[in-house]
């Protein structure tokens, strides 16, 4: 490399928030499935301790090597649901607790997997991984969840959307952290390293390595050496400076690759942001000409920086996947919690909002005493805009016992801290109670 880009990624990694958010090895668990569920969980705690044994390892030794930190060690697992059916468990608690085990085994800092598909259906498996999640999310650690309710192909399962909303809230009631490791989705991606929402995918290889990378910080100092230019210049502005973002998660993905003798899947280019100053995706929006995120024009300005993010991607790396855009989570955003607290964005303009981006309503706490059925309404919306715009959303809302609008709830860590946000107060039940299908809409029909 030209000593100027050298210096240049140098300074991207120590003034602007560069860094790698995740290397994730998946790992399928296809041929870990036994009738007899211990025989079953001792395949998956060898498995998963012998092939991950060295991912952390090899994760700092590239953080040393090359000064580009590595923020998260994961490991995402084929969805238990197909995993657990063939044993006829009556729940799935001891399979949450050895994946819990065996990600404190190898030090990685989350396993995802802990999944169901039902966006068509349940299966014998999908019905009693759902009801295991409440319980299963507050007794382990490290385990993170995810449930797919809803595809382009296929439909919303309103049956598995009004569940959901029964499972949030029963989860908030046992602890209000449970639901910052579960996240519902449309058309949830086979390939996503990201937590919550990783799991590995049916069609992927045994193992993989993926790597998510992030950059609001860099995405931000980028802009605001074009100040007052036309937004063609800004989206180019913005295409470059993710070009250079991928090129450094295609470097960490090879060498972890060929150190770990597992093949590289994909780069997630996705600007995650975090609580720390200057590395917001609010701001981004903000230096591209508003006064504040949530005001008119914050969803198209979103609109051109999510896809100019993955155009700068796709030209730099063949292999990008995931999700690869703008996450707007409110609680590990400081512009979006600053934007919330004065007045300026609401769970209406996210919903908004989210229809050009590339997950959900992300992280928002909401009051405690909110219905089941109303978190159930807010899945749907968010189902029904992946489906119609075939695109994956999400949703992982807080509901915080005791608290009301207004109230700052803490997290912690790369979860921060978060305003309780107002949700409408007219009721959906009468909707969420019916239950159903929501058919899939007629562009699914593509073959």
């Amino acid at each position: 490399m030209e000593t100027a880009k050298i210096l240049e990624t140098i300074h991207m990694i120590s003034d602007e928030n560069l860094d790698v958010r995740t290397i994730t090895m998946g790992i399928s668990l296809l041929d870990c499935i036994d009738s007899d569920s211990s025989v079953a969980c001792q395949k998956i705690y060898d498995k998963i301790t012998s092939k991950a044994k060295d991912l952390v390892k090899v994760g700092q030794a590239i953080e040393a090597e090359y000064g580009i930190p590595i923020i998260n060690k994961r490991i995402s697992v084929t969805p238990i649901s197909l995993i657990a059916a063939a044993s006829h468990d009556k729940d799935y608690l001891k399979y949450a607790h050895t994946l819990d085990r065996a990600a404190k085994t190898v030090g990685v800092n989350f396993i995802g997997g802990f999944s169901a598909l039902v966006q068509k259906g349940y299966q014998t498996g999908d019905q009693t991984l759902i009801a295991s999640l409440p319980q299963v999310l507050a007794e382990t650690e490290l385990v993170c969840a995810s449930v797919n309710v809803g595809s382009t192909r296929s439909g919303i399962n309103m049956d598995a959307v009004k569940q959901m909303g029964q499972v949030v809230v029963a989860a908030s009631k046992k602890d209000v952290m449970t639901n910052a490791k579960m996240v519902i989705f449309c058309n949830a991606v086979e390939d996503n390293p990201f937590m919550a929402g990783a799991f590995h995918g049916v069609g992927e290889r045994d193992v993989v390595i993926n790597v998510g990378v992030s950059g609001p910080g860099v995405v931000k100092t980028a802009l605001e050496k074009v100040k007052g230019q036309p937004l063609d210049v800004v989206a180019n502005t913005i295409k470059e400076t993710a070009f250079k973002v991928t090129r450094m998660g295609q470097l960490v993905g090879t060498v972890a690759s060929e150190r770990l003798g597992v093949p590289f899947g994909i780069v997630d280019l996705s600007l995650a942001p975090t609580p720390a100053v200057g590395d917001s995706v609010a701001q981004v929006l903000e230096e591209i000409g508003l006064e504040q995120v949530g005001t008119h024009g914050t969803t198209a300005a979103l609109a051109m920086l999510n896809d100019a993010v993955k155009k700068g991607g796709i030209m730099a790396c063949s292999q990008v996947g995931g999700l690869s855009g703008a996450f707007i989570p409110v609680s590990e955003d400081a512009g979006m919690i600053d934007a919330v607290r004065a007045g300026c964005l609401n769970i209406e303009k996210l919903e908004a909002m989210t229809a050009v981006c590339s997950v959900g309503l992300d992280m928002i706490a909401v009051p405690g005493d909110t219905p089941a059925e109303t978190i159930s309404a807010m899945i749907a919306d968010e189902a029904a805009i992946g489906m119609i715009n075939n695109k994956t959303t999400a949703v992982r809302v807080i509901p915080v016992p005791g608290a009301k609008v207004g109230d700052k709830v803490e997290f912690g860590g790369l979860l921060g801290h978060a305003p309780v946000m107002a949700v409408n107060s007219a009721s959906s039940a009468e909707m969420i109670n019916r239950g159903g299908l929501i058919p899939a809409p007629i562009h699914s029909f593509k073959n």
